[in-house]
């Protein structure tokens, strides 16, 4: 096994522009993109429903996902009288998968005991914020990571990539859209995942992938319900637009404007580059996305002395949101401080007057060329 530092419990260190710009030169920022290729790679055009080599890791890491499955069931929403905010069940959740942590870490083949309580902080904010009681890129991030490290222990091998995706990340989105439903978890962010979706954005990227080398379905396909139906079982990016468009009303022009307007490129191959580039700009280079990343012994943060001298922990505040701010310095503007309904909220309340809704987290879409 590749030597790696003993485990620390993953912290957050970015709380200024220039902890972020140390963050996007760093080996770990690197490992994370790398990652995020290699996973996107290993699914180009493969379907869902096509037969990947799993191994019994894979395996194990599905059957941990169908055990946090087991516990939302068994932790049904409280009644919340008619807000249309966050149900609190989602804290007893949260509280029960944290308490299980190690247990379901132990199901990991070859995992070490000395990493599960590392690898237990990404793996319990993978599923959203318990104080909050929302849900954004971040979270989806937090997911990705735990996957990483995994990697790096060498639990997870390249051979496993196309497994990782098609079968374990999948049944994560399962898993999260469970989530967002039974709790109405709320967006995190005024915008969602900057302006694909309420909550997610890697979906986009493998789904993406797996559909580069179609011969027939292009992207302007996302609007053809035919198309939806028939093809969601097979590709991801057909299946969560499908997923949006059951949960919102109205054309996808109001509610999606940036995949409406993705689907205007000519070829998956140039939205499959379009959004890892996105990715890459709009959430690890973000820093209100940034700030909540976790570095530990596996996913280090770089060494600086200058910058951790200049900002002692006096200079550093956390605000009734939990967000890290330097004294002195603006804050970072809409991160997740500000309580957006959820959609699912919105959409039974609407459907109980018997009317149409419009309701996105996309009210401030900046424009990202995919051509």
């Amino acid at each position: 096994m590749t030597e790696v530092a003993p485990s620390v419990l993953p912290t957050k260190r970015i709380v200024s522009k220039a902890h972020l710009d140390a963050w996007l030169s760093s080996s770990t920022h690197s490992d994370v993109v790398s990652f995020i290729e290699a996973l996107n790679d290993s699914v180009v055009g493969v379907k869902l429903t096509d037969p990947v080599p799993e191994s019994e890791v894979t395996k194990a890491l599905v059957e941990v996902l169908d055990e946090v499955e087991a516990v939302v069931k068994g932790t049904p929403p409280v009644d919340n009288g008619k807000s249309r905010f966050g149900n609190p069940a989602f804290r007893d959740f949260y509280d029960k998968i944290a308490s299980k942590a190690t247990t379901l870490h132990e199901k990991v083949p070859g995992l070490k005991k000395d990493y599960v309580a590392e690898l237990s902080v990404y793996f319990c904010e993978c599923w959203g914020n318990r104080t909050r009681v929302d849900y954004g890129s971040g979270m989806e991030l937090n997911f990705l990571c735990w996957l990483l490290c995994l990697k790096k222990l060498e639990i997870i091998q390249p051979s496993d990539y196309q497994a990782v995706v098609i079968k374990v990340f999948w049944k994560y989105m399962k898993v999260a859209r469970l989530l967002q439903t039974e709790y109405w978890l709320e967006p995190a962010g005024s915008h969602g995942a900057q302006g694909l979706d309420d909550y997610h954005f890697a979906v986009f990227i493998f789904g993406s992938a797996q559909l580069k080398t179609h011969k027939y379905i292009r992207p302007k396909a996302i609007h053809d319900p035919d198309i939806l139906e028939e093809f969601s079982k097979d590709y991801m990016y057909l299946s969560y637009v499908r997923y949006i468009n059951s949960i919102k009303t109205a054309s996808l022009r109001w509610h999606s404007p940036m995949l409406d307007d993705i689907s205007g490129v000519k070829s998956w191959d140039k939205v499959n580059t379009g959004m890892l580039k996105m990715y890459q700009a709009e959430v690890l280079a973000k820093l209100p996305v940034a700030q909540h990343f976790l570095f530990g012994s596996l996913l280090p943060y770089p060494p600086t002395p200058e910058l951790d001298t200049h900002h002692s922990e006096a200079d550093v505040h956390t605000d009734e949101h939990g967000h890290l701010h330097v004294r002195g310095e603006a804050k970072f503007g809409d991160c997740c401080g500000i309580a957006i309904p959820s959609a699912f909220a919105a959409a039974q309340e609407e459907r109980k007057k018997g009317g149409a809704f419009v309701t996105s987290g996309n009210s401030a879409v900046k424009p990202i060329p995919f051509d």
